[in-house]
């Protein structure tokens, strides 16, 4: 039998190294910018075509290779941070391992400009797929230029794969963000499709948070500082009553290296425990530094992910100097160690004898004794009153509701719901006054039992199979607002809007956009009235994101599913007698009825049989 196990050919072992490392046209873009901080640049241009499908290029200024170096830079495990085993655990550059380029250059058209500053003329070389196409020398500026065309053109697949051009941008521009935010000291611009979206001198850490996310920015950043023997923690937080229905606006730096870290998270939230609202996010921007044979950053191939020594005292020292930024900017109640005035009581002087109390006692007071012995007593009083509200609760709950049509038939409504798709004679609600459990359950009578409906899930099922049949007929109504409510999005949320603005409008959403990432909005839906438009547009946006993360929906699905689960009725509230039927009518109209969009069920009907067991 003849052998079996082959070495892979270079060009399949990169295909398969850059399946791990350029999982999409933003890994790409983090590659090249980490290769220019590290180089020295301190101005750094990006060019974007076609969310990066069709072009991305980076334009340093800084110290260039020579012919030699920039060769070998497209080799596998090529580097100049690292020598020994030992150089991983003292690492202060952001690219390492050697890899990104021969990655790159295995799955796309790279075009690579170089020079150093000493050097008459530059380096230009061409490849294609791993294979080098053209080398030559040629005039450029000191630096590097490096232009990635036509990503993933030999693995169709994974082109394939790829989001939208709005989500794919929206990821580019995220990961812009994780490399601006940090480094302060290097000016950035960033040209999509030939416009620029983006234009960043150097500048403080928050002159750079407000140039990013706009000026409104100003007022809501609270400064964190606090240094001990083994971490610095230094940046910003955002106030909580600026905090937002999405996430996104939260980085942890680590030696100025983005992480995602879920346990010091934690940390963050756990210090605004008190002061956030209620489903909200809350914004920082902190910066990390700790020694670095302390820390193991060679554990994920995109390096996003850290490995600490001591998570836990790096958890106590965030948490405690967010805790004392919020006290020292009064957003938090603090101790006040300085005595009470009332409580400076003056010495005795010498001699003098100090004076005891005397309690004043009245001895023709009898606990045992009343005024008028004729009155009722306020006890009494008040367990007669309570014994007649029992009295008529039990007559109200158990008499009115519970009684046939014919004995009241003012309060009774008949209805009749059948669905072919779903009930049978078992399932058919005859004449009823459904009554609410809780705030949170509808209970009815049916043939077999009793019926019982989870208000929330109902309500979302309802509203989905509504929504999603607007946006496909594309027939909407929208509530014009008599004053126009202005609102502003970050840019990874603005770019969502964009992708979603026209399928918001068949929703009732009527927006136009007013500046970079300002939109206005000029109607919403009949439903949403009386609603805080700005949290129920973030919690869309949220849902929205959710669902393209978690389970990969549709774009119409998704969007129909965001909106059905923040414009439902919550449990906890109470609905009249109408709602109430009114939901039951919608609920059985639905093509499933007994499955929620989580898929769980809405509804649950016990019969008589069940009931009975019960009792025995």
């Amino acid at each position: 039998m003849p052998d079996i196990i082959k070495l892979l050919p270079d060009s399949v072992a990169n295909q398969i190294a850059a399946g791990e490392v350029i999982q999409r046209p933003a890994s790409a873009l983090k590659e090249l910018l980490e290769n220019s901080i590290d180089s020295g640049a301190d101005n750094i241009k990006i060019i974007i075509k076609d969310a990066g499908k069709t072009l991305i290029q980076v334009i340093d200024n800084g110290c260039g290779m020579s012919e030699t170096d920039a060769r070998l830079s497209f080799e596998r495990h090529a580097t100049s941070k690292i020598q020994t085993a030992k150089d991983l655990f003292s690492i202060r550059t952001l690219g390492f391992r050697g890899e990104a380029l021969a990655s790159i250059a295995a799955i796309a058209q790279v075009e690579m400009k170089t020079k150093r500053i000493e050097d008459e003329l530059g380096t230009k070389i061409i490849v294609e797929g791993s294979k080098t196409v053209d080398q030559e020398n040629c005039s450029c500026s000191s630096g590097t230029s490096i232009s990635i065309k036509n990503l993933f053109f030999n693995v169709p697949a994974r082109r394939n794969f790829l989001k939208s051009t709005t989500a794919e941008t929206r990821h580019i521009i995220e990961e812009f963000f994780r490399v601006a935010l940090i480094n302060c000291d290097i000016s950035f611009s960033l040209f999509n499709n030939s416009r620029e979206v983006f234009r960043v001198p150097n500048s403080t850490q928050k002159l750079r948070i407000v140039g990013l996310y706009g000026k409104n920015y100003n007022e809501r950043l609270i400064p964190v500082d606090q240094k001990t023997n083994f971490v610095s923690i230094s940046g910003f937080i955002g106030k909580p009553e600026f905090s937002k229905k999405t996430r996104g606006e939260q980085y942890f730096f680590v030696n100025k290296r983005f992480i995602k870290h879920s346990y010091l998270h934690h940390a963050v939230v756990n210090a605004l425990m008190e002061l956030l609202p209620h489903d909200s996010f809350p914004s920082y921007f902190l910066n990390i530094e700790v020694p670095t044979d302390s820390i193991d950053i060679n554990i994920h191939p995109t390096k996003t992910e850290i490995s600490f020594q001591d998570n836990q005292q790096i958890y106590a020292v965030i948490r405690s100097a967010i805790r004392q930024s919020l006290g020292k900017f009064s957003i938090s109640p603090t101790i006040d160690f300085e005595v009470e005035k009332s409580f400076d009581i003056p010495p005795l002087k010498e001699g003098e004898i100090p004076k005891f109390p005397e309690p004043k006692i009245n001895p023709d007071y009898n606990p045992f004794q009343t005024k008028n012995q004729d009155l009722p007593s306020e006890i009494s009083i008040r367990q007669e009153s309570n014994r007649q509200n029992w009295e008529e609760l039990y007559k109200q709950n158990l008499s009115d509701s519970y009684k046939e049509n014919g004995d009241n038939p003012n309060q009774n409504v008949e209805h009749t719901l059948i669905n072919p798709d779903w009930g049978s004679e078992e399932t058919e609600i005859e004449k009823y006054t459904p009554f609410q459990l809780q705030n949170k359950y509808i209970l009815s009578k049916v043939k077999s039992g009793i019926l019982v409906i989870e208000q929330q899930r109902a309500h979302e099922k309802i509203l989905f199979e509504r929504y999603l049949n607007m946006l496909e007929s594309q027939n909407g109504a929208s509530q014009q607002q008599l004053f126009p409510e202005q609102i502003d999005f970050s840019p990874a949320d603005s770019e969502i809007i964009d992708e979603i603005k026209n399928d918001l409008y068949f929703l009732g959403f009527d927006l136009s956009k007013f500046g970079q990432n300002t939109y206005v909005v000029n109607g919403i839906p009949a439903d949403a009235c009386g609603k805080n438009i700005n949290d129920l547009l973030e919690k869309i946006i949220e849902s929205y994101k959710s669902g393209m993360i978690d389970i990969s929906l549709n774009k119409k699905i998704n969007l129909a599913r965001s909106m059905a689960v923040n414009m439902a009725v919550k449990a906890g509230k109470k609905l009249e007698t109408e709602e109430m039927l009114r939901m039951i009518d919608e609920l059985f109209a639905c093509k499933l009825p007994n499955i929620s969009l989580q898929g769980r069920p809405t509804l649950k009907i016990f019969s008589i049989e069940e009931i009975e067991k019960g009792f025995n």
